[in-house]
């Protein structure tokens, strides 16, 4: 399973999920059986040439229209900031999912 989310910073343990617009970078996760094996990180996310299954962005107010026309589901984190945190919760069904 493959998740992208747009971040502050590149270094996973650092990182900070941000809005769309204000992303420096977008971290690419890949997941296996629960856990994290892989983590990247790209300038554009246009970079990430990978499957996505799922975008995670900060709030419902982000334009996630070219998501949605591209059908990959769009979940909205809560209170999770972290990358560690926001996968924690996707793993839990604790996202919410986003319809345009």
């Amino acid at each position: 399973m493959n998740i992208l989310i747009p971040v502050d910073c590149n270094s996973r343990h650092e990182a900070i999920i941000s809005a769309i617009e204000e992303a420096n970078y977008w971290a690419y996760i890949d997941l296996d059986e629960g856990r994290i094996v892989n983590c990247d990180f790209f300038k554009d996310r246009k970079e990430a040439n990978c499957w996505i299954d799922y975008i995670i962005v900060i709030n419902e107010t982000d334009y996630i229209v070219d998501f949605k026309q591209k059908e990959i589901a769009v979940l909205s984190a809560n209170e999770e900031k972290s990358i560690d945190e926001i996968v924690e919760s996707f793993l839990l069904e604790k996202l919410k999912p986003l319809k345009c």
